[in-house]
């Protein structure tokens, strides 16, 4: 088990590796730091869902030594979260700090993702041993069901749409996105300018598609 638990971090920790490689090579595409922010919110999800899906794997295989890899993929969701986190606060706001609070409060689905971030705090910080002895193993269990709501906060943004009979969208629903906040704030030094572009473009699509269908 532990050559296993050797692979298992060496695999876990390729991601990073292998991401920091192509963006300090200049692969990283047109926007490096999106090409950072984004792999690394895909990694904290994987490995987050990765370490729920161990105890249903042990119940229905019976194979009880993989309950010893749960605490290495639990604390690999909190590194990929934790880089995810600082990329957004060092290399994509620059510490703006008043900006970024209003951000927090405002935008939902930044406050989601804060919100799961810090309840990733407790869990990696009690992971050990030693903490499930201090807080007893039903105290232990109860904190540690908050990795549900992590996984909850970390799902991407979305866009549906609601169509008449004859196909004709009339209807678009943006979940876990707010791009009215880049129409209001476009203007401001310190928003980035990407989202204000993109979100200027879905909103000609929308009048466009009204004006032609």
């Amino acid at each position: 088990m532990r050559i296993a638990k050797v692979l298992l971090f060496v695999l876990a920790l390729s991601p990073a590796v292998s991401t920091g490689v192509l963006v300090l090579m200049g692969k990283g595409g047109a926007n490096p730091i999106d090409t950072i922010t984004d792999a690394t919110g895909i990694w904290t999800l994987r490995f987050v869902l990765a370490t729920l899906a161990v105890t249903p794997i042990r119940r229905l295989t019976g194979w009880n030594p993989i309950v010893r890899v749960r605490r290495m993929l639990g604390l690999f969701a909190f590194f990929y979260g934790l880089l995810h986190f600082l990329t957004w606060l060092v290399l994509d706001q620059f510490f703006a700090w008043d900006f970024i609070l209003a951000d927090i409060a405002k935008r939902p689905y930044i406050t989601v993702g804060f919100t799961g971030f810090v309840l990733m705090i407790p869990l990696a910080i009690t992971s050990t041993a030693g903490w499930i002895r201090r807080l007893g193993g039903r105290w232990w269990n109860r904190l540690h069901r908050l990795v549900y709501a992590t996984a909850v906060a970390g799902v991407e943004p979305r866009i549906m749409g609601i169509s008449d009979d004859k196909g004709r969208l009339m209807v678009v629903i943006t979940y876990n996105s707010d791009p009215g906040d880049a129409w209001e704030y476009e203007d401001a030094a310190c928003y980035p300018e990407k989202y204000a572009g993109q979100s200027y473009r879905l909103g000609l699509n929308f009048i466009i598609y009204a004006m032609t269908h």
